[in-house]
Protein backbone atom coordinates (compact mmCIF):
# COMPACT_ATOMS: atom_id res chain seq x y z
CA UNK A 1 0.00 0.00 0.00
CA UNK A 2 2.78 2.10 0.60
CA UNK A 3 4.66 1.83 -2.25
CA UNK A 4 1.22 2.77 -4.15
CA UNK A 5 0.64 5.87 -1.85
CA UNK A 6 4.02 7.21 -2.93
CA UNK A 7 3.60 6.34 -6.52
CA UNK A 8 0.61 8.75 -6.75
CA UNK A 9 1.22 12.50 -6.97
CA UNK A 10 -2.43 12.71 -5.48
CA UNK A 11 -0.75 12.01 -1.85
CA UNK A 12 2.49 13.94 -2.45
CA UNK A 13 0.69 16.98 -3.35
CA UNK A 14 -1.73 16.59 -0.63
CA UNK A 15 0.92 16.25 2.07
CA UNK A 16 3.19 19.00 0.36
CA UNK A 17 5.85 16.55 -1.34
CA UNK A 18 7.03 15.00 1.82
CA UNK A 19 11.00 14.86 1.71
CA UNK A 20 13.00 11.39 2.38
CA UNK A 21 13.18 12.46 5.91
CA UNK A 22 9.48 12.42 6.12
CA UNK A 23 8.96 9.49 4.37
CA UNK A 24 11.12 7.65 6.18
CA UNK A 25 9.41 8.73 9.14
CA UNK A 26 6.21 7.74 8.22
CA UNK A 27 7.34 4.42 6.92
CA UNK A 28 9.50 3.97 10.32
CA UNK A 29 6.28 4.52 12.31
CA UNK A 30 4.96 0.87 11.77
CA UNK A 31 7.66 -1.06 12.84
CA UNK A 32 8.09 1.63 15.99
CA UNK A 33 4.55 0.89 16.66
CA UNK A 34 5.31 -2.71 16.60
CA UNK A 35 8.41 -2.79 18.47
CA UNK A 36 6.41 -0.68 21.45
CA UNK A 37 3.53 -3.27 21.53
CA UNK A 38 5.81 -6.45 21.13
CA UNK A 39 7.35 -6.79 25.10
CA UNK A 40 3.23 -5.83 26.20
CA UNK A 41 2.49 -8.89 23.78
CA UNK A 42 4.42 -11.36 25.04
CA UNK A 43 3.78 -10.97 28.44
CA UNK A 44 -0.36 -11.20 27.64
CA UNK A 45 0.16 -14.09 25.53
CA UNK A 46 2.25 -16.34 28.33
CA UNK A 47 -0.02 -15.13 30.82
CA UNK A 48 -3.70 -14.90 29.44
CA UNK A 49 -3.15 -17.02 26.34
CA UNK A 50 -2.25 -16.82 22.48
CA UNK A 51 -5.79 -15.91 21.20
CA UNK A 52 -6.49 -12.89 24.25
CA UNK A 53 -3.97 -10.63 22.20
CA UNK A 54 -5.89 -10.74 19.64
CA UNK A 55 -9.23 -9.35 21.11
CA UNK A 56 -6.79 -6.32 21.79
CA UNK A 57 -4.93 -5.69 18.86
CA UNK A 58 -7.59 -6.80 15.99
CA UNK A 59 -10.53 -3.46 16.77
CA UNK A 60 -7.06 -1.57 16.96
CA UNK A 61 -6.88 -1.74 13.92
CA UNK A 62 -9.91 -1.07 12.73
CA UNK A 63 -10.06 2.44 14.13
CA UNK A 64 -6.39 2.81 13.06
CA UNK A 65 -7.40 2.25 9.37
CA UNK A 66 -10.09 4.47 9.93
CA UNK A 67 -7.50 7.12 11.55
CA UNK A 68 -5.24 6.64 8.35
CA UNK A 69 -7.97 7.03 6.22
CA UNK A 70 -9.06 10.23 7.36
CA UNK A 71 -5.55 12.15 7.83
CA UNK A 72 -5.67 15.80 7.41
CA UNK A 73 -1.73 16.27 7.81
CA UNK A 74 1.19 14.57 7.72
CA UNK A 75 1.47 14.51 11.64
CA UNK A 76 -2.25 12.69 11.04
CA UNK A 77 -0.85 10.24 8.93
CA UNK A 78 2.08 9.48 11.11
CA UNK A 79 0.10 8.79 13.92
CA UNK A 80 -2.01 6.52 12.19
CA UNK A 81 0.70 4.42 10.96
CA UNK A 82 2.22 4.17 14.23
CA UNK A 83 -0.91 2.85 15.78
CA UNK A 84 -1.35 0.19 12.59
CA UNK A 85 2.21 -0.81 13.85
CA UNK A 86 1.64 -0.95 17.24
CA UNK A 87 -1.98 -2.56 16.92
CA UNK A 88 -0.65 -5.26 14.29
CA UNK A 89 2.02 -6.35 16.81
CA UNK A 90 -0.82 -7.84 19.16
CA UNK A 91 -1.82 -10.17 15.71
CA UNK A 92 1.69 -10.61 14.83
CA UNK A 93 3.25 -12.67 17.76
CA UNK A 94 0.46 -14.50 18.75
CA UNK A 95 -0.43 -15.66 15.90
CA UNK A 96 1.81 -17.71 14.62
CA UNK A 97 2.40 -19.33 17.71
CA UNK A 98 -1.36 -20.38 17.95
CA UNK A 99 -1.15 -22.00 14.55
CA UNK A 100 1.92 -24.14 14.94
CA UNK A 101 0.70 -25.06 18.59
CA UNK A 102 -2.81 -26.20 16.52
CA UNK A 103 -1.51 -27.91 13.73
CA UNK A 104 -2.14 -31.28 13.27
CA UNK A 105 1.39 -32.57 13.88
CA UNK A 106 2.16 -33.95 10.04
CA UNK A 107 0.85 -30.57 8.57
CA UNK A 108 2.65 -28.52 10.87
CA UNK A 109 5.34 -27.27 8.75
CA UNK A 110 3.18 -26.29 5.33
CA UNK A 111 0.47 -24.92 7.56
CA UNK A 112 2.50 -22.96 9.16
CA UNK A 113 4.93 -21.81 6.18
CA UNK A 114 1.37 -21.03 4.47
CA UNK A 115 0.71 -18.86 7.39
CA UNK A 116 3.30 -15.96 6.54
CA UNK A 117 2.70 -16.42 3.13
CA UNK A 118 -0.59 -15.13 2.94
CA UNK A 119 0.94 -12.17 4.08
CA UNK A 120 1.01 -11.22 0.40
CA UNK A 121 -2.63 -11.99 -0.11
CA UNK A 122 -3.25 -8.32 1.82
CA UNK A 123 0.03 -7.02 -0.39
CA UNK A 124 -2.33 -7.90 -3.67
CA UNK A 125 -5.18 -6.43 -2.56
CA UNK A 126 -3.31 -3.47 -1.11
CA UNK A 127 -1.24 -2.98 -4.77
CA UNK A 128 -4.04 -3.96 -7.21
CA UNK A 129 -6.84 -1.36 -5.23
CA UNK A 130 -4.11 1.53 -5.25
CA UNK A 131 -3.66 0.39 -9.07
CA UNK A 132 -7.64 1.01 -9.77
CA UNK A 133 -7.55 4.49 -7.78
CA UNK A 134 -4.51 6.35 -8.89
CA UNK A 135 -7.21 7.52 -11.75
CA UNK A 136 -9.24 9.53 -9.01
CA UNK A 137 -8.49 12.85 -9.54
CA UNK A 138 -9.12 13.34 -5.59
CA UNK A 139 -7.97 12.26 -2.12
CA UNK A 140 -10.15 9.05 -2.49
CA UNK A 141 -7.24 7.63 -4.03
CA UNK A 142 -5.28 7.72 -1.09
CA UNK A 143 -7.94 7.29 1.19
CA UNK A 144 -9.56 4.36 -0.21
CA UNK A 145 -6.51 1.89 -0.04
CA UNK A 146 -5.96 3.56 3.84
CA UNK A 147 -9.69 2.59 4.50
CA UNK A 148 -9.98 -1.07 3.18
CA UNK A 149 -6.67 -2.02 5.85
CA UNK A 150 -9.94 -2.82 8.01
CA UNK A 151 -11.03 -5.03 5.90
CA UNK A 152 -9.43 -8.62 6.81
CA UNK A 153 -9.23 -7.57 10.41
CA UNK A 154 -12.76 -7.18 10.34
CA UNK A 155 -12.97 -11.10 9.15
CA UNK A 156 -10.74 -11.67 11.92
CA UNK A 157 -12.38 -10.03 14.77
CA UNK A 158 -15.93 -12.35 14.28
CA UNK A 159 -13.35 -15.39 13.17
CA UNK A 160 -11.50 -15.78 16.26
CA UNK A 161 -14.17 -16.81 19.17
CA UNK A 162 -14.27 -20.03 16.88
CA UNK A 163 -10.88 -20.33 17.18
CA UNK A 164 -9.42 -22.69 20.08
CA UNK A 165 -7.18 -22.03 22.46
CA UNK A 166 -3.51 -23.37 22.29
CA UNK A 167 -3.56 -26.54 23.90
CA UNK A 168 0.31 -26.73 25.07
CA UNK A 169 -0.70 -23.29 26.71
CA UNK A 170 -3.64 -25.00 28.56
CA UNK A 171 -1.25 -28.37 29.47
CA UNK A 172 1.18 -25.68 30.83
CA UNK A 173 -1.59 -23.77 33.07
CA UNK A 174 -2.67 -27.36 34.26
CA UNK A 175 -5.60 -27.51 32.32
CA UNK A 176 -4.95 -31.01 30.71
CA UNK A 177 -8.59 -32.06 30.15
CA UNK A 178 -9.23 -28.64 27.81
CA UNK A 179 -6.25 -29.27 26.15
CA UNK A 180 -7.17 -33.18 25.30
CA UNK A 181 -10.38 -32.11 24.16
CA UNK A 182 -9.43 -29.98 21.63
CA UNK A 183 -6.58 -32.43 20.12
CA UNK A 184 -9.39 -34.89 20.00
CA UNK A 185 -11.66 -32.84 18.02
CA UNK A 186 -9.08 -31.29 15.63
CA UNK A 187 -6.45 -34.14 15.50
CA UNK A 188 -8.50 -36.68 15.96
CA UNK A 189 -12.03 -36.50 14.65
CA UNK A 190 -13.62 -36.74 18.37
CA UNK A 191 -12.06 -39.86 19.23
CA UNK A 192 -11.34 -40.11 22.74
CA UNK A 193 -9.43 -43.26 22.57
CA UNK A 194 -7.10 -41.91 19.35
CA UNK A 195 -3.68 -43.36 19.96
CA UNK A 196 -2.01 -40.33 18.57
CA UNK A 197 -3.98 -37.76 21.15
CA UNK A 198 -2.20 -40.10 23.84
CA UNK A 199 0.76 -39.48 22.34
CA UNK A 200 0.59 -35.88 21.83
CA UNK A 201 -0.54 -35.51 25.37
CA UNK A 202 2.60 -37.60 26.62
CA UNK A 203 5.11 -35.76 24.55
CA UNK A 204 4.11 -32.18 25.55
CA UNK A 205 3.40 -32.96 29.16
CA UNK A 206 7.00 -34.41 29.72
CA UNK A 207 8.50 -31.76 27.40
CA UNK A 208 6.75 -28.96 29.69
CA UNK A 209 7.47 -30.74 32.88
CA UNK A 210 11.05 -30.97 31.61
CA UNK A 211 11.36 -26.96 30.88
CA UNK A 212 9.90 -26.08 34.32
CA UNK A 213 12.05 -28.44 36.54
CA UNK A 214 15.23 -26.58 34.21
CA UNK A 215 13.69 -22.70 34.55
CA UNK A 216 12.26 -22.01 37.32
CA UNK A 217 11.27 -18.78 36.51
CA UNK A 218 11.72 -18.03 32.67
CA UNK A 219 13.04 -14.77 31.67
CA UNK A 220 14.88 -13.06 28.42
CA UNK A 221 18.30 -13.94 29.84
CA UNK A 222 16.95 -17.88 29.37
CA UNK A 223 17.75 -17.11 25.90
CA UNK A 224 21.24 -16.43 26.20
CA UNK A 225 22.28 -18.45 29.25
CA UNK A 226 22.93 -21.63 27.59
CA UNK A 227 24.92 -22.74 24.04
CA UNK A 228 22.07 -24.31 22.25
CA UNK A 229 20.02 -20.73 23.74
CA UNK A 230 22.53 -18.93 22.60
CA UNK A 231 22.36 -20.60 18.88
CA UNK A 232 18.39 -20.61 18.44
CA UNK A 233 19.01 -16.56 19.57
CA UNK A 234 21.64 -16.16 17.16
CA UNK A 235 19.39 -17.57 14.60
CA UNK A 236 16.74 -15.73 15.48
CA UNK A 237 18.02 -12.76 15.36
CA UNK A 238 19.48 -13.54 11.79
CA UNK A 239 16.24 -14.34 10.16
CA UNK A 240 14.63 -11.52 11.36
CA UNK A 241 17.24 -8.88 10.79
CA UNK A 242 17.40 -10.07 7.18
CA UNK A 243 13.59 -9.59 6.57
CA UNK A 244 14.34 -6.60 5.33
CA UNK A 245 18.32 -6.31 5.05
CA UNK A 246 18.39 -8.91 2.74
CA UNK A 247 16.94 -6.51 -0.04
CA UNK A 248 13.75 -7.17 -0.56
CA UNK A 249 12.95 -3.85 1.66
CA UNK A 250 13.80 -1.65 -1.05
CA UNK A 251 11.42 -3.15 -3.27
CA UNK A 252 8.21 -3.48 -0.56
CA UNK A 253 8.90 0.28 0.34
CA UNK A 254 10.78 2.36 -2.13
CA UNK A 255 10.47 0.62 -5.25
CA UNK A 256 9.18 3.81 -6.61
CA UNK A 257 12.50 5.30 -6.02
CA UNK A 258 13.97 2.08 -7.80
CA UNK A 259 12.21 2.36 -10.75
CA UNK A 260 13.14 6.37 -10.54
CA UNK A 261 16.95 5.37 -10.98
CA UNK A 262 16.11 3.02 -14.37
CA UNK A 263 14.04 5.40 -16.08
CA UNK A 264 10.57 4.59 -15.02
CA UNK A 265 8.94 7.48 -13.83
CA UNK A 266 5.48 6.84 -15.41
CA UNK A 267 2.91 6.56 -12.51
CA UNK A 268 0.48 4.10 -13.87
CA UNK A 269 3.91 1.99 -15.03
CA UNK A 270 4.98 2.30 -11.57
CA UNK A 271 1.97 1.45 -9.84
CA UNK A 272 1.14 -1.43 -12.69
CA UNK A 273 4.96 -2.82 -11.35
CA UNK A 274 3.51 -2.74 -8.00
CA UNK A 275 0.56 -5.09 -8.30
CA UNK A 276 2.47 -7.99 -10.79
CA UNK A 277 5.49 -8.11 -8.35
CA UNK A 278 2.53 -8.78 -5.47
CA UNK A 279 0.72 -11.21 -7.68
CA UNK A 280 4.10 -13.09 -8.15
CA UNK A 281 4.96 -12.83 -4.51
CA UNK A 282 1.56 -14.45 -3.34
CA UNK A 283 1.68 -17.30 -6.13
CA UNK A 284 5.56 -17.89 -5.16
CA UNK A 285 5.27 -17.78 -1.14
CA UNK A 286 1.95 -19.69 -1.06
CA UNK A 287 3.80 -22.62 -3.41
CA UNK A 288 7.07 -22.72 -1.27
CA UNK A 289 4.90 -23.08 2.20
CA UNK A 290 3.73 -26.05 0.49
CA UNK A 291 7.03 -27.89 0.01
CA UNK A 292 8.74 -26.73 3.11
CA UNK A 293 8.35 -30.44 4.48
CA UNK A 294 9.25 -31.93 0.77
CA UNK A 295 12.19 -29.41 0.13
CA UNK A 296 13.37 -28.95 3.93
CA UNK A 297 14.14 -25.75 5.47
CA UNK A 298 17.35 -25.48 5.25
CA UNK A 299 17.16 -26.29 0.78
CA UNK A 300 15.19 -23.53 1.01
CA UNK A 301 17.24 -20.91 2.53
CA UNK A 302 20.55 -22.51 0.51
CA UNK A 303 18.72 -21.80 -2.73
CA UNK A 304 16.68 -18.62 -1.57
CA UNK A 305 20.11 -17.29 -0.33
CA UNK A 306 22.12 -18.30 -3.22
CA UNK A 307 19.37 -16.67 -5.81
CA UNK A 308 19.15 -13.64 -3.73
CA UNK A 309 23.31 -13.35 -4.42
CA UNK A 310 23.13 -13.90 -7.79
CA UNK A 311 20.16 -11.67 -8.53
CA UNK A 312 20.92 -8.70 -6.71
CA UNK A 313 24.94 -8.67 -7.73
CA UNK A 314 23.40 -8.39 -11.45
CA UNK A 315 21.13 -6.04 -10.46
CA UNK A 316 24.07 -3.76 -8.88
CA UNK A 317 26.10 -4.29 -11.69
CA UNK A 318 23.41 -3.35 -14.26
CA UNK A 319 22.43 -0.71 -12.59
CA UNK A 320 25.58 0.98 -12.57
CA UNK A 321 25.70 0.92 -16.56
CA UNK A 322 22.70 2.31 -16.83
CA UNK A 323 23.80 4.91 -14.65
CA UNK A 324 26.51 5.95 -17.21
CA UNK A 325 24.64 4.86 -20.07
CA UNK A 326 21.04 5.66 -19.57
CA UNK A 327 20.09 2.85 -22.09
CA UNK A 328 16.71 1.80 -21.96
CA UNK A 329 17.51 -1.97 -22.38
CA UNK A 330 19.51 -1.84 -19.34
CA UNK A 331 16.92 -0.39 -17.09
CA UNK A 332 14.21 -3.30 -18.27
CA UNK A 333 17.02 -5.44 -17.57
CA UNK A 334 17.86 -4.43 -14.31
CA UNK A 335 13.51 -4.47 -13.77
CA UNK A 336 13.82 -8.16 -14.59
CA UNK A 337 16.36 -8.73 -12.07
CA UNK A 338 14.25 -6.79 -9.53
CA UNK A 339 11.25 -10.02 -10.52
CA UNK A 340 13.65 -12.69 -10.12
CA UNK A 341 15.09 -11.27 -6.95
CA UNK A 342 11.50 -11.19 -5.07
CA UNK A 343 11.39 -14.32 -6.32
CA UNK A 344 13.87 -16.31 -4.52
CA UNK A 345 13.53 -13.82 -1.53
CA UNK A 346 9.91 -15.58 -1.16
CA UNK A 347 11.11 -18.84 -1.04
CA UNK A 348 12.46 -18.91 1.83
CA UNK A 349 11.30 -15.83 3.59
CA UNK A 350 7.91 -15.64 3.42
CA UNK A 351 7.48 -19.26 4.69
CA UNK A 352 9.77 -19.32 7.30
CA UNK A 353 10.76 -16.35 8.61
CA UNK A 354 7.81 -16.68 10.68
CA UNK A 355 7.77 -20.34 11.45
CA UNK A 356 11.36 -21.56 11.41
CA UNK A 357 12.43 -18.96 14.72
CA UNK A 358 9.03 -20.50 16.34
CA UNK A 359 9.71 -24.24 15.81
CA UNK A 360 13.31 -24.13 17.13
CA UNK A 361 12.24 -22.76 20.61
CA UNK A 362 10.52 -24.88 23.33
CA UNK A 363 7.03 -24.00 24.75
CA UNK A 364 8.67 -22.20 27.41
CA UNK A 365 10.52 -19.69 25.68
CA UNK A 366 8.97 -20.08 22.77
CA UNK A 367 6.97 -16.11 22.75
CA UNK A 368 10.39 -14.81 23.63
CA UNK A 369 12.27 -16.36 21.25
CA UNK A 370 9.58 -14.74 18.78
CA UNK A 371 9.65 -12.07 19.95
CA UNK A 372 13.51 -11.36 19.68
CA UNK A 373 13.31 -12.55 15.99
CA UNK A 374 10.04 -10.01 15.53
CA UNK A 375 12.09 -6.92 17.30
CA UNK A 376 15.05 -8.16 15.18
CA UNK A 377 13.00 -7.75 11.89
CA UNK A 378 11.55 -4.02 12.86
CA UNK A 379 14.39 -3.07 14.35
CA UNK A 380 15.93 -3.73 10.94
CA UNK A 381 13.23 -1.97 9.27
CA UNK A 382 13.37 0.82 11.15
CA UNK A 383 16.80 1.81 10.34
CA UNK A 384 16.16 0.55 7.21
CA UNK A 385 13.11 3.05 6.32
CA UNK A 386 15.49 5.56 7.71
CA UNK A 387 18.32 4.70 5.49
CA UNK A 388 16.99 3.80 2.01
CA UNK A 389 15.13 6.47 0.76
CA UNK A 390 18.69 8.87 1.65
CA UNK A 391 21.01 6.02 0.07
CA UNK A 392 18.95 5.88 -3.14
CA UNK A 393 18.53 9.50 -3.68
CA UNK A 394 22.39 10.70 -2.63
CA UNK A 395 24.45 7.68 -4.65
CA UNK A 396 21.75 5.78 -6.00
CA UNK A 397 23.11 2.62 -7.46
CA UNK A 398 26.00 2.29 -5.31
CA UNK A 399 23.90 1.96 -2.08
CA UNK A 400 22.80 -1.86 -3.58
CA UNK A 401 26.29 -2.62 -2.74
CA UNK A 402 25.17 -2.90 0.93
CA UNK A 403 23.01 -5.73 0.18
CA UNK A 404 25.37 -7.38 -1.67
CA UNK A 405 27.77 -7.82 0.65
CA UNK A 406 25.45 -8.88 2.89
CA UNK A 407 23.78 -11.52 1.18
CA UNK A 408 27.32 -13.27 1.17
CA UNK A 409 27.43 -12.97 4.72
CA UNK A 410 23.94 -14.52 5.17
CA UNK A 411 24.85 -17.29 2.68
CA UNK A 412 27.98 -18.26 5.12
CA UNK A 413 25.62 -18.29 8.21
CA UNK A 414 22.76 -20.07 6.54
CA UNK A 415 25.37 -22.98 5.61
CA UNK A 416 27.50 -23.01 8.53
CA UNK A 417 24.75 -22.45 11.43
CA UNK A 418 20.95 -23.62 10.51
CA UNK A 419 20.00 -26.45 11.07
CA UNK A 420 17.53 -28.81 9.03
CA UNK A 421 14.03 -29.25 11.72
CA UNK A 422 11.40 -31.17 9.27
CA UNK A 423 9.67 -34.58 10.12
CA UNK A 424 10.19 -34.05 13.81
CA UNK A 425 7.39 -32.33 16.47
CA UNK A 426 7.51 -29.25 18.14
CA UNK A 427 8.97 -31.42 21.46
CA UNK A 428 11.81 -33.41 19.46
CA UNK A 429 13.32 -30.02 17.59
CA UNK A 430 14.51 -29.71 21.09
CA UNK A 431 17.09 -32.76 20.39
CA UNK A 432 18.53 -30.65 16.88
CA UNK A 433 20.11 -28.26 18.95
CA UNK A 434 22.50 -30.83 21.27
CA UNK A 435 24.05 -32.53 18.34
CA UNK A 436 26.54 -30.97 15.71
CA UNK A 437 25.15 -28.52 13.17
CA UNK A 438 26.60 -31.73 10.19
CA UNK A 439 24.42 -34.20 11.58
CA UNK A 440 21.41 -32.31 10.94
CA UNK A 441 21.24 -33.39 7.59
CA UNK A 442 20.21 -36.96 8.23
CA UNK A 443 16.99 -37.76 6.61
CA UNK A 444 15.15 -38.02 9.71
CA UNK A 445 11.37 -39.52 8.64
CA UNK A 446 9.13 -39.07 11.31
CA UNK A 447 5.58 -39.36 10.84
CA UNK A 448 3.20 -39.16 13.60
CA UNK A 449 -0.28 -41.33 11.95
CA UNK A 450 -1.53 -43.74 14.58
CA UNK A 451 0.13 -46.94 12.28
CA UNK A 452 3.38 -45.58 13.26
CA UNK A 453 2.78 -44.62 17.00
CA UNK A 454 4.94 -47.63 18.24
CA UNK A 455 7.99 -47.01 16.32
CA UNK A 456 7.66 -43.22 17.48
CA UNK A 457 7.28 -43.68 20.99
CA UNK A 458 9.81 -46.39 20.81
CA UNK A 459 12.27 -43.57 19.44
CA UNK A 460 11.38 -40.91 21.93
CA UNK A 461 11.62 -42.89 24.43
Amino acid sequence: MMNGLLALPQWRSYFGQPSATILGTMNAMYPVGKMIGLLLVTFLSDRFGRRFPLRIGLPLLLFAAALQGSAQNVGWFIASRFLVGFGTSFIAQPSPILITELAYPLYRGRITGVYYSSNYLGTLIAAWVTYGTFRMNSNWSWRIPSILQATIPLIQLVGIWWIPESPRWLIAKGKHEQARKILEKHHAGGDQTSALVDFEMREIEASIRLEAQTLSETSYLDLIRTLPNLRRTFISMVVGVYAYWAGVGVITYYLTLVLNTIGITAVSTQTLLNALIAVMNFFTAVGSGLLVDRAGRRFLFMLSVSGMLIAFTTWTILSARFSLSQDKGLGKAVLGFIFIFSFFFQIAFSPLLIAYPIEIWPFTLRARGLTVSLFSTYSGLLIGLFVTPIGLRNIGWKYYIVFCVLLALLWLIVYFVFPETRGRTLEEINNVFETPVQDHDLELKHVPTVQQLDRVESKTT
